[in-house]
């Protein structure tokens, strides 16, 4: 049975970006980053009313075709809630199309805030597993959805044989060393136009490459930061999305020739370096701002949050 949510409820959720593939783990190793979008929903009586601030304003549909407003809808069904009506407000700090998660960010917090809405009418939160399967269906696949949800680094899957597909995920602990430098540009890329650069085949010699530098990055997030340089390379997506995004493939290339384990931050067209405990040379930071880069150093990023925040009066009469 559906129960119906009172007008006046309202929640929040605070949701990390996130990279994906991170080299050669392509479309199951991801890492979430210091970098929150916030979400806050209120219930009304009816209608639905949405304010952007900050990464997308004016530029994304405040309707419900709205990426949060759909994952919010989504999240209200599996708990088995509705509402008259929505009053969303996105507070976004995550920069669109450029390789950092916002899709993924935008759905684990949508289906997050739910669970701030559940707990105020008793009804059950949808479980860690819920978010990551839900938020994964509106990609498509979980490297992203699962960082966001998790935080942390994670390794995520799509279920053999599962038809609807079904998505996993598994937590890694970061080593304590490791720096994260995010180098973001101004320009914009496509996922769907950049994974459309992909070859349906690969080689065998390719496929074995990729497989052993995936199986050694992760030993190398949690356990030998040594070997990030040789285990973040990669022979299945990042050359073939360099025509998309000379600039990118540029200072990936000149990072790594600089002895820095970096990567394309998902399709790009960002890139992060990732190291073990020293900072990045002042000639590297200097290219990168040349060329248009902002380059910032951040922490890991935590899993989704989401708390309960109704008025007092909300519930009165």
């Amino acid at each position: 049975m559906t129960k119906t949510l009172p007008a006046g409820l309202r929640a929040s959720a605070v949701v990390a970006a996130s990279s994906a593939n991170l080299g050669p783990g392509f479309d199951s190793l991801g890492l979430a980053l210091s970098l929150y979008d916030e979400i806050v929903v209120e219930t009304i009586d009816s209608g639905l009313v949405i304010d952007v601030e900050g990464q997308g304003a004016g530029q994304v549909p405040l309707s419900s075709e709205h990426l949060v407003v759909r994952a919010i809808e989504r999240g209200l069904s599996a708990a088995g809630l509705r509402a008259g009506g929505l009053k969303v407000r996105c507070r976004n700090a995550i920069p669109h199309s450029r390789g950092l998660g916002s899709s993924a960010a935008a759905a684990a917090g949508g289906l997050a805030v739910v669970n701030g809405l559940a707990v105020q009418c008793d009804s059950p939160e949808l479980t860690l597993d819920q978010l990551v399967q839900l938020s994964s269906e509106f990609e498509g696949h979980p490297d992203n959805a699962a960082a966001a949800v998790l935080g942390g680094a994670v390794v995520s899957w799509t279920v053999d044989g599962s038809d609807p597909a079904r998505y996993d995920a598994a937590h890694l602990q970061l080593h304590p060393d490791i720096r994260l430098f995010p180098a973001i540009p101004e320009t914009r890329s496509s996922t769907a136009a950049t994974r459309g650069l992909l070859p349906e085949q690969v080689s065998h010699t390719d496929a074995r490459f990729n497989l052993a530098r995936s199986a050694m990055l992760v030993v190398a997030l949690t356990q030998r930061p040594d070997l990030l340089l040789e285990a973040t390379g990669d022979r299945l997506h990042q050359a073939q999305r360099a025509p998309a995004m000379p600039a990118s493939a540029e200072y990936l290339t000149m990072l790594r020739r600089s002895g820095i384990a970096a990567v394309l931050s998902g399709a790009g067209p960002a890139v992060i370096a990732l190291t073990d405990g020293s900072a990045l040379p002042t000639e590297v930071l200097e290219y990168g701002a040349a060329n248009g880069f902002t380059v910032t150093e951040m922490s890991v990023g935590d899993g989704v949050r989401w708390n309960a925040e109704t008025p007092a009066h909300a519930l009165s009469g």
